[in-house]
């Protein structure tokens, strides 16, 4: 088992880079204190979706890619 194999499908990586630019637009645009909590979170997906590997689905033994 590699560290960085890809372990998501690429339907659910679109879905995680749309997440994650909605997340960080209230820290460009308001500023308040949440945003950036949203923007740590949002950041996070955006490197999910961009390298396809996530680490929560490496802890439990899951992936959403199709069978090998």
């Amino acid at each position: 088992m590699k560290l960085f194999e890809k372990n998501q499908s690429n339907k659910e990586r679109i879905i995680r880079l749309i997440v994650g630019l909605t997340f960080c637009i209230p820290f460009f645009t308001h500023g308040y204190t949440i945003s950036y909590l949203l923007l740590g979170i949002g950041g996070i997906l955006i490197f999910n979706a961009i390298s396809g590997v996530c680490m929560i689905y490496k802890i439990f033994g899951y992936s959403s890619c199709k069978v090998k």
